[in-house]
């Protein structure tokens, strides 16, 4: 960028003897602009090549060289100060000068500079979303990661992180939304992890709040997504509570397959063995009271009533 325009300058510079005084002044404005740009001041360097513009258009012919000038540089100082902003973490400023740099780059034909910086937009926009995430303010990283899909509809990392900030605030309706979207724009593995997750702590707290029914539906969503021993537990917790030995016993028996080794696996066994012996499906209930038999806990008891059976 500075050779660029030191170049540019040059030229005008060879043909100065030419030029008339208010040319002259012109010429002045470019070079003192290019200073300003080189010494990182962003605001004075594009003051400087505006009103270097100016003075070279109202020269007729002899500011040819210099409007050139001017107009292939005024785009490319947007769009570093946009950088510049950008690396300060002044986001909203750096996008306000990206946007900036794509108009004036459309205005003077650049449409490298201007393809660089329409480019750089959704990417600073997801700096700022990412911020502000990492910052916990999750109101707002959800209405930043919002407007990055509205810009990058194809961004899957936005759509995943808007289902995270959604979530952290209760918007649970719109996060899974969110997450859906993920999953389709290639981040399915991730996404169904959180959503899973995020479903899970619901059924926990449903659970934990005697709110049965919802703890059950959480539960089995939360597996829609990724299945876990947990969420089968819980649904079977809150299907035997409400009465629902049938449904209890098909998400016990499915906790079981997933973790057959899990310290509790003797406590379900047995759990399973007394649902269907309620049942009155003795075969079951012999097998899942055998299963129990060698747990420290519930062992003895399993092995009496497999006997009995």
């Amino acid at each position: 960028m500075k050779k660029i325009i030191i170049s540019l300058i040059a030229v005008v510079l060879c043909a100065g003897v030419s030029f008339a005084q208010d040319m002259a002044q012109a010429t002045q404005s470019a070079q003192n602009a290019q200073a300003a740009f080189e010494a990182g001041d962003f605001a004075a360097a594009f003051d400087g090549f505006k009103e270097a513009l100016i003075g070279a258009e109202a020269a007729g012919e002899e500011g040819t060289a210099l409007v050139s000038s001017c107009k292939s540089a005024i785009p490319q100082i947007l769009l570093s100060w946009a950088k510049s902003l950008a690396k300060d973490t002044d986001y909203d400023k750096a996008i306000e000068k990206l946007e900036e740099a794509v108009a004036s780059a459309r205005e003077y034909e650049n449409e490298t500079v201007g393809q660089k910086a329409g480019e750089l937009i959704p990417q600073v926009m997801m700096q700022k979303a990412n911020a502000l995430l990492t910052s916990k303010d999750f109101a707002g990283a959800a209405e930043a990661y919002k407007a990055v899909t509205e810009v990058a509809p194809e961004n899957g990392a936005a759509y995943l992180r808007l289902g995270s900030a959604l979530s952290a605030i209760g918007k649970t309706d719109e996060a899974e939304a969110a997450f859906d979207s993920a999953i389709e724009k290639g981040q399915g593995a991730a996404a169904k992890k959180q959503a899973a997750t995020m479903y899970l702590k619901q059924a926990a707290g449903a659970l934990k709040s005697k709110n049965l029914s919802a703890a059950v539906a959480a539960a089995v969503k939360s597996n829609e997504y990724l299945e876990s021993a947990q969420a089968c537990q819980i649904a079977g917790q809150a299907s035997q509570l409400l009465k629902k030995n049938e449904d209890a016993a098909k998400y016990f028996e499915k906790y079981l397959q997933i973790a057959p080794a899990a310290k509790n696996a003797g406590q379900i066994a047995y759990t399973l063995g007394v649902i269907y012996q309620q049942l009155g499906d003795k075969a079951k209930a012999k097998t899942y009271y055998q299963k129990a038999s060698s747990d420290p806990t519930y062992g003895a008891e399993a092995a009496k009533q497999a006997a009995s059976l």
